[in-house]
């Protein structure tokens, strides 16, 4: 069974570039503080790592 990870937005995407802003979305992030739970696969880690300045990561079980 894949690792869960919890990712939560925690900066706005105003001002970030398009294809950032399509990152965060396609993340299911809509709103600052916003939280949603993915199973740590390499295409999610990749977006994550792409949007990082604007996420925060933990490790759930």
């Amino acid at each position: 069974m894949a690792k869960k990870i919890t990712v939560k937005l925690v900066r706005s995407t105003i001002g970030q570039k398009p294809r950032v802003v399509a990152t965060v979305r396609s993340l299911g992030l809509k709103k600052i503080n916003s939280t949603v739970e993915h199973d740590a696969t390499d295409p999610i880690l990749g977006m994550v790592k792409t949007v990082s300045h604007l996420v925060e990561v933990e490790e759930t079980k």
